[in-house]
């Protein structure tokens, strides 16, 4: 069990959840790695396009229903309310045969893996509609009130079927605040520099150097209580091994730089849902001089509250909505580890509201700290008008 240095916190409250949430995070990287091996090695079909024509895979499935049951057999369906990215839809088609049994035996092969995070697996493998019943669990629409489960199954799918960086996210909202956060980066290095290529172009060269049995190369899960102060790490666990507590966690902390010259700032890969050109514009009213960190999914986040990056972005295009389970566990990780996260007009954002952060005023801004953060949200007011957003 989780245990927390601070008695008098809101995050001794939620230690039994913490400690649930990191361990089923840490198995459901476990399944995208295998899933991303296989498609990036095969150029596999197991993707489908969504209505909004973006990705959803074999793992977007297979995480959501491992994480829906082993919360539900922890505090009992009737007890969870899980709001989540994906539903059944496509694979309750009649063509999709092939696609669901595939979900079906990856679920049944991560579940059998379960003991070895501390978790209970099932008496009995999974049916198919099992499955797709513990997919279709996640269907809460969160709201101001009660406890509800945010999962963003594989944050950055595009990242994750072109063999790059992706994240599994899980929070814990609790009458409209996020209490807990648990990130799972598996392709995260852990040295800085690498950040700036391509996943499988580091690994490929980090094989010039040949790696020890314990050096900690790449991949880490995330968490952090709200209102502990601290923000933890862990690397995650590979196949042979057991997850045994505390596992090497350690403290992060965001960066110190308060020098816009000389601090990082990422933004969203994609260009879909984000406006580049004004960002650019900002950076340069600020002052920022380093080239932009162009990273899929909530790596963003991690990369902040880890201190590798000082500034997180993203504008979106008018009429893109931000999803709710595309910041909750980010937001918590950064603002424990010391940072700060608002909307640009510099409020906080509001996980109250259902499944999107309604009322954001023109976009999303997160820093390493306070000085910094001014600035951007003075430079967001002083070039809005002038902008085509």
């Amino acid at each position: 069990m989780i245990q927390f240095h601070r008695m008098e916190d809101e995050s001794d409250k939620y230690s039994k959840e913490l400690d649930v949430a990191v361990r089923v995070v840490h198995l459901a990287c476990s399944l995208c790695q295998r899933v991303q091996e296989g498609l990036v090695s095969t150029g596999s079909d197991q993707v489908r396009s969504k209505d909004d024509h973006s990705p959803v895979t074999v793992a977007d499935w297979s995480v959501q229903a491992t994480v829906s049951w082993i919360l539900s057999e922890f505090f009992g369906s009737q007890n969870v309310s899980i709001v989540a990215e994906e539903d059944v839809q496509t694979l309750s088609k009649a063509d999709s045969a092939d696609l669901l049994e595939a979900v079906v035996c990856t679920v049944n092969e991560c579940l059998a893996e379960a003991p070895r995070f501390g978790l209970k697996s099932p008496d009995k493998a999974l049916g198919a509609s099992q499955v797709l019943e513990a997919i279709s669990r996640c269907s809460s629409s969160g709201g101001p009130v009660g406890r509800h489960w945010v999962l963003d199954p594989v944050d950055g799918t595009l990242g994750f079927v072109r063999g790059d960086q992706y994240a599994v996210a899980l929070a814990l909202i609790e009458d409209g605040q996020v209490v807990i956060g648990v990130l799972g980066c598996p392709n995260y290095p852990m040295k800085k520099e690498w950040l700036n290529y391509h996943h499988q172009h580091y690994r490929s060269m980090s094989k010039l150097s040949l790696p020890t049995p314990d050096s900690w190369e790449e991949g880490c899960v995330m968490y952090a209580g709200r209102g502990s102060g601290e923000a933890w790490m862990q690397p995650l666990v590979h196949a042979d091994k057991k997850l045994e507590w505390p596992n090497f966690a350690r403290v992060i902390r965001v960066s110190s730089t308060d020098d816009p010259a000389l601090a990082t700032f990422c933004e969203p890969a994609e260009k879909a849902n984000s406006n580049h050109s004004f960002t650019a514009g900002l950076a340069h009213s600020v002052g920022l001089r380093k080239k932009p960190l162009r990273v899929y999914s909530m790596v963003k986040y991690a990369a902040i509250a880890r201190g590798d990056a000082e500034i997180f972005m993203k504008f979106a295009r008018a009429g893109y909505k931000e999803k709710i389970w595309d910041h909750a566990a980010g937001v918590l990780i950064v603002q424990e580890a010391g940072g700060v996260v608002t909307d640009a007009g510099g409020r906080p954002l509001d996980f109250s509201k259902g499944l999107y952060l309604e009322g954001i005023d023109r976009g999303v801004v997160a820093c390493s700290g306070a000085s910094l953060h001014e600035k951007i949200i003075g430079a967001v007011y002083a070039s809005w008008d002038s902008s085509n957003l």
